[in-house]
């Protein structure tokens, strides 16, 4: 069992910066950290992931070039570090983790998610 825990949302000027952080407790090491997000009325959408012992990243293609995800072994804990954020990155922000997976992008192939944390980019 995995619990995840988001931190770091709120709300920013177009342009501006934040950073998610999404602590894991549980005593299981995943395989992969993702971030997905969800705007209202639309879909879950990959953002980025990282695979947990290779500190590998991949990125979905909204956030190519702007963001970064990283992760701290020593603390179990995933970052998302956002910059020039635009109106259109409004969204919840979920921190999901996989035991062990197929497809990177898939949501279905993260077993644990957290409950989320809401990014507002103002314009």
């Amino acid at each position: 069992q995995v619990q995840l825990q988001e931190s770091g949302g709120g709300l920013v000027q177009a342009g501006g910066s934040l950073r998610l952080s999404c602590a894991a407790s549980g005593g299981t090491r995943p395989s992969h950290m993702a971030w997905f997000r969800q705007a209202p009325g639309k879909e879950r959408e990959f953002v980025a992931a990282i695979a947990w012992q290779y500190d590998s990243p991949w990125y979905g293609d909204s956030a190519k070039g702007r963001f970064t995800i990283a992760r701290d072994t020593t603390k179990n804990t995933g970052y998302l570090h956002m910059n020039n954020l635009k109106p259109e990155d409004t969204a919840v922000y979920y921190c999901a983790v996989a035991l062990g997976l197929l497809s990177i992008t898939d949501a279905r192939e993260y077993r644990y998610w957290g409950r989320g944390a809401q990014v507002t980019v103002s314009s």
